[in-house]
């Protein structure tokens, strides 16, 4: 319900901005340049879906072996204490399990790509649990929650955005993104929880957030080493060795376990087709609301409201500027990068308004994107709380990002 809300607003209130523009301003375009863009983002969705199909036939093949052969069972095993307490409705010996886990690694290793058919295919199998078929269940909220506000280890492809515009050390960002989605991560956990009642104060799930700093103090101390230009080589490295590694251990297994692999890929990479072709209706009618609010200057108007509300106060704006990479990411991924290379290009890339709209790329995510992707691909009509939980970790999320900028790289302010 709150979903549907949100998509009649936007198109209402860029409604209502665009005919003030036309009457008051006496901007004849402005329709015209909203309805060019909105079909413009429906031809983007369904481009976007038809490019899906084919990373989904493959990925979602390759789980089909994995699942055949016993190794997503292996993975959900090692990890079950911790997410049997983040999932207490799912059985631990359930297959989505270990669609999950695949899911979380692919997100903090910033590989995109590999990450989306396997959150689909864990969205599928948490379907097949949940009673009412068109109400998204405690348990596909908490996955859909987590990994809105997903754990983003490397931002490999901020980076190398960086070194593309010139940055002297493109990698200066790396331990703010680090914290900025650890915090943004956290407080989308906790946000949850208290919704469904959760206690986090378990050993398991303490366990594993020491566990989690620890690897961020090792990747600090092994990346820091290196020289700037060499760490989004080796952070792309190192995750095209685990993923490939995955995939070739899924393959190896299941032939030792003398099942047919090429029959299992195939009838995996069959669901990847049909999930593809499933979300292209979700997809347009999200990026087409967004065009409408986006055309119209709706976002503009949002980021100097907020500037101008800040500065009653005296308080510094200067992170002005780069907030609406931080608005426009709730929405849009690819939107986001476009505004982040532009308050690069405008201000600078070692500016402090370049570095900061660069963490919040790295600390947040697309929350309306993976909602309407995740949740259209099982046909859920009814999110209850995830919106307002995927938004709590968006929020908090930029305001970490705003103060690690300050932390970090406030001395830059001129």
């Amino acid at each position: 319900m709150a979903l549907n809300y949100v998509w009649i607003g936007f198109f209402v209130i860029a409604f209502i901005v665009a005919l003030i523009k036309l009457v008051v301003l006496g901007d004849t375009a402005i329709f015209n340049n909203v309805v060019n863009g909105m079909f413009d983002s429906a031809k983007t969705g369904a481009e976007i879906s038809i490019g899906l199909i084919g990373i989904m036939t493959f990925w979602l093949g390759i789980m089909k072996i994995g699942e055949r052969a016993g190794m997503i069972s292996l993975f959900a095993k090692g990890l079950s204490p911790f997410f049997s307490r983040l999932f207490p409705d799912v059985p631990k010996s359930h297959p989505a399990n270990g669609s999950i886990i695949m899911n979380f690694s692919a997100n903090a290793l910033g590989l995109d790509n590999a990450a989306t058919p396997v959150g689909l295919k864990a969205m599928q199998e948490l379907q097949e649990l949940n009673p009412v078929k068109d109400t998204a269940s405690n348990a596909m909220i908490m996955f859909l929650v987590l990994n809105t506000a997903g754990i983003t280890l490397i931002p490999t492809s901020v980076i190398a955005l960086r070194m593309a515009n010139g940055a002297a050390n493109p990698a200066d960002i790396f331990i703010p993104c680090l914290i900025g989605t650890f915090i943004s991560f956290l407080s989308g956990m906790i946000a949850v929880a208290i919704y469904q009642k959760i206690n986090l104060l378990q050993l398991p799930i303490l366990a594993f957030f020491s566990f989690f700093v620890a690897l961020m103090l090792g990747l600090y101390f092994w990346l820091g080493a290196l020289p700037p230009d060499e760490i989004a080589l080796y952070a792309g490295l190192l995750g095209g060795i685990i993923i490939f590694s995955v995939i070739t251990l899924f393959i190896v297994h299941g032939a030792f376990q003398k099942i047919n692999v090429y029959e299992a890929f195939i009838d995996g990479a069959k669901e990847g087709f049909t999930t593809s072709v499933m979300i292209i209706p979700f997809l347009i009618a999200i990026l087409v609301a967004i065009s409408a609010f986006r055309t119209t200057g709706c976002m503009d108007y949002v980021v100097n409201a907020i500037g101008s509300f800040v500065a009653l106060f005296g308080l510094d704006t200067n992170f002005v500027p780069a907030l609406p990479v931080g608005l426009m990411k709730t929405l849009s991924g690819g939107g986001a990068r476009g505004l982040m290379v532009d308050v690069m290009k405008t201000y600078g890339a070692d500016s402090f308004q370049g570095r900061l709209a660069c963490i919040i790329q790295g600390s947040t995510e697309t929350t309306f994107y993976i909602l309407a992707v995740y949740f259209g691909s099982v046909g859920i009509k009814k999110p209850r709380y995830a919106l307002v939980c995927g938004l709590i970790a968006d929020f908090v999320g930029v305001i970490a990002a705003i103060l690690l900028a300050y932390m970090f790289f406030g001395s830059t302010i001129k």
